[in-house]
């Protein structure tokens, strides 16, 4: 059969073939092609070598030219819907984790994204309009940072990890920096802090224990090395029990004292009080500058609720010294995310954020919002053929290394269908025309509200809606 496989010409003529060359593109369609006919060149020649030949010359070539054909498309196919789930693409988050991190953790404001697009071409990105003089890349925020948070200066940089590692470097580099035990971090991607320290070339010291840890502990461990007094808040788990530390004013009031910098890595980067949603405390920006912190490091897409970057606030003397080191170009932002950061510290001036940052909007949703969201959704996709439904309460998760131990009351619709298990029904959503990312509990399908931006609810019906059972 091997003489009847179409030629690469011959599909890239067909039908569908051309209608994918104008959605991908001819280079990238035609190297389908040849993945295909090359796959079933070598499957073909796979089954003569099993088999015996035959000089049954009866069967209509002409039919053979078409079933390889058909075969061929089906597998050209098979390669594009690959290759389209495998591009960065939006889908809907009713997994129940408000910030996923396999999903890209905070959603951005209306007002980061009109941002994003007003910076996508040629922006100041490096220049002071008023003087038309270079300025060092996110001098833009300096203003904004001095109003949130009392801070005097800042950097921003491409995450968290990168602000860690560089500002020890810069700071730190072949001396001591003081640390608990209790807080010597590991979280996702294999990121340790006793890892990150080394690579910095700062020396680590720790003081303590797991569980408890003094200000006497701090104190004693001063000496002529001593760089700094680091503390690193436990965004991703707690110690409960038996435990103690020293108040952050204290610790970093005693760094005064002898002459050493107070480092604080608040983690979740938050800038408002979560208690006012029901959650317990987690450290802020401004209360770590007003406790005394001559450094502040947090990440900017978790409770900040804006894009991936690393954040550096402090005094001007020491982020001075962060900027200027050559480790801060290799790790710099792009004018992306500038403008998103930018536009979603914007919403915190105006005090907006609560209402425009869809991270808050989702922590801050109460019970009776959830389900009348719900209620409209189901009653969208009710007629469903063969989909049992039922909406009932249930808890979410903050997510991406934030509030590890709270759970967040909300509202799921559970889905079963009658056709299709679970597994498949969530597999079927997630890579449908609409990705819909769900959790699966009990042989049942669960769409969490919580973590499902408001208008996204009616193409979250719709992607249900769209479900064909027989495919």
């Amino acid at each position: 059969m091997l003489r009847y496989l179409p030629s690469v010409n011959d599909l890239l003529e067909q039908p569908a073939i051309i209608e994918l060359i104008s959605g991908s593109g001819r280079v990238v369609v035609t190297s389908w092609v040849r993945q295909a006919i090359d796959g079933k060149r070598e499957s073909l020649r796979g089954q003569s070598e099993r088999q015996p030949a035959s000089n049954d010359d009866s069967k209509d070539a002409a039919a053979l030219r078409d079933l390889l054909r058909i075969e061929l498309l089906e597998i050209v196919a098979g390669l594009a819907r690959k290759a389209d789930l495998e591009r960065v693409k939006g889908i809907i988050n009713a997994t129940g984790i408000v910030l996923h991190t396999g999903l890209g953790r905070a959603p951005l404001s209306a007002g980061a994204k009109q941002a994003l697009q007003d910076a996508a071409g040629a922006c100041n990105a490096e220049v002071d309009i008023a003087t038309g003089d270079r300025r060092y890349r996110g001098y833009q925020l300096n203003v904004i940072w001095q109003l949130l948070t009392g801070c005097e200066s800042s950097l921003i940089v491409n995450n968290n990890a990168a602000a860690t590692l560089l500002t020890l470097q810069a700071l730190c580099a072949n001396r001591e920096v003081i640390i608990s035990r209790g807080e010597l971090i590991e979280i996702g991607g294999s990121f340790r802090l006793p890892e990150i320290f080394e690579l910095s070339g700062a020396i680590l010291r720790e003081v303590g224990t797991t569980n408890r840890t003094s200000l006497r502990d701090y104190e004693r461990a001063i000496g002529p090395d001593t760089a700094a007094i680091m503390h690193v808040h436990t965004s991703n788990y707690r110690v409960v029990g038996f435990t103690s530390k020293p108040d952050d004013a204290d610790m970093f009031a005693l760094a005064r004292e002898y002459g050493v910098l107070a480092i604080d890595d608040i983690g979740s980067g938050a800038l408002f009080d979560t208690t006012e949603a029901g959650l317990p405390y987690e450290p802020t920006f401004q209360h770590s500058i007003a406790a005394g912190a001559d450094v502040v490091l947090g990440s900017g897409d978790k409770l900040l609720g804006g894009p991936q970057c690393g954040i550096i606030i402090g005094s001007d003397d020491a982020v001075a010294k962060v900027r200027n080191h050559p480790l801060a170009r290799a790790v710099r932002v792009d004018k992306l995310t500038l403008a998103a950061l930018g536009a979603t510290l914007e919403s915190y001036t105006r005090d907006e954020a609560r209402s425009e940052i869809p991270t808050q909007a989702m922590l801050f949703a109460t019970a009776e919002e959830l389900q009348q969201r719900a209620e409209t959704i189901v009653a969208e996709i009710a007629d469903v053929p063969g989909l049992s439904l039922s909406i009932r309460d249930d808890v979410a998760q903050v997510g991406g290394g934030s509030l590890p131990t709270v759970e967040l009351p909300t509202v799921v619709i559970a889905l079963r269908h009658q056709k299709l298990s679970a597994d498949e029904l969530a597999r079927r959503l997630r890579t449908g025309r609409i990705g819909v990312f769900v959790r699966i509990q009990n042989d049942e399908v669960l769409l969490d509200v919580r973590s499902v931006l408001p208008e996204d609810d009616s193409r979250l019906a719709l992607a249900i809606r769209l479900i064909r059972p027989e495919h």
